[in-house]
């Protein structure tokens, strides 16, 4: 064969080999790109889906949160109608059919309604999820820690506002910072809020899942989505469980807490209407209203001792949900409302 037919048959074997690399390495980068963009969209979709399931729940734990400190507070009236009456029965004397009661103290109360005043006082300048982390704690626990003293020797309530909030978590940390404490973030940490604001004391398991970034490398920015959206969707079904937990509770409690309005309503009628402020005096009737009120006390200062969820201890989880306690509260509550002594 002629040398250059050889030669001009060589080169064009070179140029369709050429060419078929070309295409190889076309089709290549474009497959990388492909998966790149897929990635990115899933990605972001899967963050869409965890920051909607993250509100909503930290809505349904903020009201909740947000009605345990009101009904603490709202204990107040309570206790200054129930001192206006001479001779009345002692607390651990009044009982329920075969429920049982833990029992309380006025001054238990006065502490609670008033740490709670304080801590709601600071919701207005706090993050969204503050509320949610004091029921994730118990609000009970934590409003009664709200009458501590803050680092400057303040008496915490005396403050107000973010003051308050932010003088009650440096002393659940342990007090400031400075004075060897762990300050507000391990305040923060104590009632719940880590990982999402001030709040949900989920765990440790969602860091830096939204700030992931796709690496440049298809393969590799794939096996990162991959490994997000897998703690993505452990954590959206957690925080879809807490909402569940949450809201169930919630309906419990505010179930009790319209018949306990309802009695303290009547109670405040015979004792500055009908001016009747001896126990001697009280009518049957008025005794059963009376007693209902105590044992809804009770009971109410009891549910918001619950805490939602438990603290793990490995922080590379997600918190455990206290479904024992909050089942036993709810259960707690259906018997003392089915028990309860009828009144008018």
């Amino acid at each position: 064969m002629p040398l250059p037919l050889f030669l001009g048959i060589g080169a064009a074997v070179a140029g369709l080999a050429g060419v078929g690399a070309g295409i190889s390495g076309g089709v290549k980068m474009k497959e990388a790109n492909d998966t790149m963009k897929s990635a990115e969209a899933r990605h972001n979709a899967n963050i869409e889906r965890f920051e909607k399931t993250n509100t909503e729940t930290t809505k349904v734990m903020d009201r909740l949160g947000k009605t345990e400190l009101e009904t603490l507070n709202s204990f107040q009236k309570f206790t200054k109608v129930w001192s206006e009456i001479h001779n009345p029965p002692e607390f651990a004397s009044i009982k329920i059919g075969d429920v049982s009661l833990p029992e309380y103290s006025p001054e238990e109360l006065e502490k609670a309604s008033v740490g709670a005043g304080v801590l709601l006082g600071g919701l207005g300048g706090a993050a969204m999820g503050t509320a949610g982390g004091f029921a994730a704690a118990g609000a009970t626990t934590a409003a009664v820690m709200a009458l501590g003293t803050a680092s400057t020797g303040t008496a915490i309530a005396s403050l107000s506002g973010v003051a308050a909030t932010n003088a009650t978590l440096a002393a659940l940390g342990g007090g400031a910072i400075a004075a060897g404490g762990g300050g507000m973030a391990l305040g923060t940490a104590v009632l719940g809020g880590a990982t999402l604001g001030v709040g949900l004391l989920v765990g440790g398991i969602i860091f830096n899942i939204t700030g992931s970034s796709l690496s440049d490398k298809a393969d590799e920015a794939y096996r990162q989505m991959k490994s997000a959206e897998a703690k993505i969707d452990k954590t959206c079904k957690y925080l879809t469980s807490l909402k569940n937990c949450a809201n169930g509770y919630y309906s419990s409690l505010a179930q009790v807490k319209k018949i306990y309005d309802k009695h303290m309503t009547q109670l405040c009628d015979i004792v500055y209407k009908e001016k009747k402020t001896d126990w001697l005096d009280f009518s049957d009737e008025e005794k059963i209203v009376a007693e209902n009120t105590v044992l809804l006390v009770s009971l109410l200062f009891n549910m918001c001792k619950v805490q939602i969820v438990k603290k793990d201890t490995d922080n590379d989880e997600l918190n455990e949900l206290n479904y024992k306690e909050v089942g036993e509260a709810k259960k707690t509550a259906k018997n003392v409302l089915e028990q309860l002594k009828p009144v008018a």
